[in-house]
């Protein structure tokens, strides 16, 4: 048995933020079950083609952060891009977000939308209840922006019934509007949000993993070494590979799995997610130029959003991410959903004349996971009896919750300060 101060779980953006806070030669080693680093924001590159597993751009709200990273990453071509998006309308392309461009629809959908808007939100309107997300875009913004845009858009996404999901779901992540904004647009356009700019380097996003990876011993991360338990009591964790005793354990595994692996019960009924199949394909010509993600809410086609790399280099061949959502369960036939997505395109008049040269598939399984009151309070009240014992649950996947990558590098950053085994960094 080997003894290590600090076990990470995971060399993914979290995992290796935490390695890098601590440092080289430092007392840690990072577990990773996979063959290589960087959990879900591995990059692919085929056939002169840049895929990441799904759409990762970068919006950085701490500069010294990015600026940490982009001096890890010498000789890297970096943009920093003025975002393009739009929603897939009938035969409407609708400035994003939909809440905010309602004046885009056609006429008498226009006045569907302002009226139930105004009956939900106008002055002396009763309030109604916001129990959950469902009742929250009824409440907010009426039935026809509602069941237009945001509830098949977002049930696609989760692949739920929304009326599962907290209120606040998404956190600071969904585009609010009340009244006076959605009507103050109609004149003077502010469709900003906060990923209104993102930065996206020309070998994908892993190289902000690689960034991060600069900081930690190589011989520290050990691949194909997955956790199989992990004993509370007498703090050590076993791998197909042997063993370790630990001070601390900081893990960003899925936190049904850390319970698993501790031994704890998992609730089923309070841990639920999606899975999100992700198609890169690659043609041998250009496709629309006037966009970098492109939301679908018509339920006609399997996709909920299509991105596209080639705008954000102008690169002369279209290369895009194409996301599916799937109920947890789901057992998902790849090769139809495949051919599903090829016919989606040409309807929706992504694909013409362009011939698909490369692709790549991945299944992300969990991918969104369901926040809800009672997910929130369990979450809550296991971390706080792990974190007594030593264990540590950060990350998208160990809080169990909807954040940023950057909110991940902050989280990790902050957790190794609080244990005291943090070097100091040019940002805090």
């Amino acid at each position: 048995m080997t003894s290590i101060d600090t076990v990470i779980v995971g060399a993914g953006i979290s995992g290796l933020t935490t390695a890098a806070a601590i440092g080289k030669g430092g007392s840690l080693v990072v577990l990773e079950r996979d063959t290589e680093i960087g959990g879900y924001c591995k990059t692919i590159k085929r056939d002169g083609f840049t895929w990441d597993y799904s759409g990762h751009f970068f919006h950085f709200k701490h500069a010294a952060v990015e600026a940490w990273l982009r001096a890890r990453m010498p000789g890297q071509d970096i943009r920093t891009v003025a975002k393009k998006s739009f929603i897939t309308y009938g035969d409407r392309q609708i400035d994003f977000p939909f809440q905010k461009n309602i004046h885009q629809l056609p006429q008498e959908e226009f006045i569907d939308c302002l009226y139930d808007l105004y009956m939900a939100r106008g002055p002396g309107m009763p309030a109604q209840p916001e129990g959950n997300f469902k009742e929250m875009l009824y409440a907010r913004f009426g039935r026809s922006i509602a069941e237009k845009f945001l509830i098949p858009y977002n049930e696609k996404l989760y692949a739920t019934d929304l009326a599962t999901l907290d209120r606040d779901a998404m956190g600071r992540f969904f585009p609010y509007a009340d009244l006076t904004d959605i009507v103050r647009n109609m004149r003077n356009p502010d469709n900003a949000s906060y990923n209104a700019s993102f930065t996206y380097p020309a070998g994908g996003a892993i190289e902000y993993v690689k960034a991060l990876a600069t900081e930690v011993d190589p011989s520290a991360i050990k691949l194909n070494e997955g956790v199989e338990a992990i004993d509370l009591e007498k703090k050590t964790v076993r791998t197909p590979k042997g063993e370790y005793r630990f001070e601390r354990l900081v893990s960003s595994m899925p936190f049904p799995a850390l319970l698993r692996a501790c031994g704890l019960p998992v609730d089923e009924q309070v841990f639920t997610w999606n899975q999100v199949l992700v198609f890169n394909l690659g043609f041998d010509s250009k496709g629309p130029r006037n966009a970098h993600w492109i939301y679908y809410p018509d339920r006609a086609l399997p996709f909920y959003r299509v991105g596209l790399y080639d705008n954000i280099f102008d690169h002369p061949r279209m290369s895009l991410y194409v996301e599916l959502g799937f109920e947890r369960h789901a057992k998902v036939d790849v090769a139809a959903e495949r051919e599903r997505v090829l016919d989606g395109l040409k309807r929706a008049g992504l694909v013409t004349t362009q011939k698909l040269i490369a692709e790549h598939s991945v299944l992300m399984n969990p991918a969104y996971v369901h926040i809800n009151t009672r997910s929130n309070a369990a979450v809550a009240d296991l971390k706080a009896k792990l974190a007594d014992r030593g264990v540590h649950s950060i990350g998208r996947y160990g809080s169990w919750t909807y954040c940023s990558i950057e909110d991940n590098i902050v989280e990790a950053r902050q957790l190794a300060t609080k244990l005291g085994v943090a070097k100091a960094w040019a940002w805090t």
